[in-house]
């Protein structure tokens, strides 16, 4: 059954151009076990046309990317897959015109304003489609984005939570469902289908937000299902990279490096951990495998960015993270690393720049937000750099690294916000003990400090003191060397500028 409907999608969505959809549907259909794959290979029937010369016609102009051609040979067409591809041409053609102005108004150095001026037309026209009861998953799909570019959150939720539930193997749908979700409450409230691509968007979703351990409770079943599957192994591996299990993580991006030594996709997150385990060679075999592949993917100029980084070629790094944001302006990755970079190169108003425009594209992105709260506090603005810390602690509640920045903010001479302090650091020594991501010997170091203080600070930090001799005697060891972790979220413990920030890395 499984086998059967992803074979389906695989030619459903790449009848519709949904390139990425088809992949993801043919992998998940490799990952299958492979008597159930060629099963369904022998029952399958033959694949029906795709569709009239008109779409024929319009799907080369689509391939080409010219896009408005594309609709307007299918402007008399009405079935379903002819309006999808009408449709979704005319979507993608705003979009590319949209991404013109934005380079056209930078290279004139005004402020870019850009928008897809297509989208209204297209609500109405959708929307009316709803309305008739012509409009199949696919079509509510095209809504669904339409409208979480009009920034209308819950009726894009509404609209692809139908087009999973009309049509649940185009992954696409899932992500960009992802997208508009705030939370795992949000999600709770959608009536979702009791499917199987609704297990891989929760564990997906949890990746996203964080919560990694249920994320790995929900991959554990997918792996009995799909025993060969590359988005479940790639989703372990985020969930082991963002709960710091790096070496879990390597072996798992290793084996998909194993299975497709061509690989690029999730290549831009091995790095890091090659960066942090400070692994030169490997990360030098890593870029050049990546650039042979394809030199100008994102995640290419992202992986060759991470070696430069790694090698204290900062400014080398700053170079290819451009590369990259050029390729893909949307690159999360990119732009928090390069603000890495800039603090490494002590340029703070460039840093803050490249954190704010990570955090537009995914306000999720915990790192960025950690990046400016410490670079705020690097030129000694510790009322901004509090509220960006704030930021990062609603996001990463259980993370220790988060509460004890924020301690060290309050006990800024600015501030003087003693007992806040000691309520953030005590707020972190739960999290140490659990060893998620925790620093004791930091935690220590900032409550020695507050034994200079007055008589009530000077009791509250002896006591979180004997508490954290008592976990260190236990034999809870920190993380990596004491007042030595680096700027830069994922970097080793003696990259240059370490010093800057002792104690605060976000990953």
């Amino acid at each position: 059954m499984q086998a059967q409907e992803l074979r389906q999608a695989v030619h459903d969505c790449r009848s519709r151009a949904l390139y990425a959809s088809a992949k993801w549907a043919a992998t998940a259909l490799c990952g299958l076990p492979e008597e159930e794959v060629m099963v369904s290979s022998q029952a399958a029937a033959a694949a029906p046309p795709s569709g009239s010369a008109a779409f024929e016609l319009a799907r080369s102009f689509f391939d080409l990317k010219e896009y408005r051609s594309a609709a307007h040979a299918l402007r008399d067409s009405r079935d379903q897959l002819s309006l999808f591809l009408r449709g979704y041409a005319t979507y993608l053609a705003g979009e590319k015109r949209k991404e013109e102005e934005r380079i056209e108004s930078k290279a004139a150095g005004e402020a870019a304003a850009a928008a897809n001026t297509e989208l209204d037309g297209l609500e109405g026209e959708l929307q009316a489609l709803v309305a008739a009861g012509q409009a199949d998953g696919f079509l509510l799909y095209l809504l669904g984005l339409v409208l979480a570019d009009r920034e209308k959150k819950e009726e894009a939720r509404q609209a692809l939570a139908a087009s999973v539930t009309a049509y649940p193997c185009n992954w696409s749908a899932w992500l960009a469902l992802q997208s508009v979700c705030a939370d795992l409450a949000a999600v709770g409230q959608l009536p979702l289908p009791d499917h199987f691509m609704r297990r891989f968007f929760l564990a997906s979703l949890c990746v996203d937000m964080h919560h990694n351990a249920e994320a790995l409770q929900h991959l554990q079943g997918l792996s009995d299902e799909f025993p060969r599957g590359e988005a479940v192994i790639l989703l372990a591996a985020l969930a082991h990279y963002n709960l710091q299990n790096f070496d879990e993580a390597q072996e798992l991006f290793e084996g998909l490096l194993l299975r497709d030594p061509h690989r690029i996709e999730g290549m831009d997150i091995y790095s890091n951990i090659l960066y942090v385990k400070e692994e030169f060679a490997a990360l030098s075999a890593l870029a050049h495998r990546c650039a042979g592949a394809d030199k100008y993917r994102p995640e290419t100029c992202c992986v060759i960015g991470n070696y430069y980084s790694l090698r204290g070629m900062h400014e080398r790094a700053v170079q290819y993270f451009r590369r990259a944001l050029r390729l893909n302006p949307a690159y999360l990755a990119a732009w928090t690393l390069m603000g890495h970079e800039f603090v490494e190169l002590k340029n703070p108003p460039a840093a803050i720049e490249a954190y704010r425009h990570a955090v537009d594209v995914n306000p999720r992105d915990y790192r960025a937000w950690y990046g400016l709260g410490q670079t705020y506090e690097l030129v000694n603005m510790p009322y901004y750099a509090l509220y960006y810390f704030r930021r990062a602690v609603q996001l990463r509640p259980h993370d220790a690294r988060m509460w004890n920045a924020m301690g060290h903010c309050y006990q800024q001479e600015q501030l003087g916000l003693l007992d806040a302090a000691i309520r953030c650091h005590r707020r972190a020594l739960p999290y140490d003990k659990e060893g998620d991501g925790g620093d004791l010997e930091a935690a220590e170091r900032y409550y020695t400090r507050l034994l200079d203080f007055g008589a009530g600070s000077k009791e509250a930090a002896k006591s979180s003191l004997r508490e954290i001799r008592t976990l260190k005697a236990a034999g809870v060891a920190p993380r990596g060397p004491a007042g030595l972790t680096p700027v830069r979220p994922d970097s080793p413990p003696d990259s240059p500028g370490s010093d800057m920030m002792a104690g605060m890395s976000p990953y």
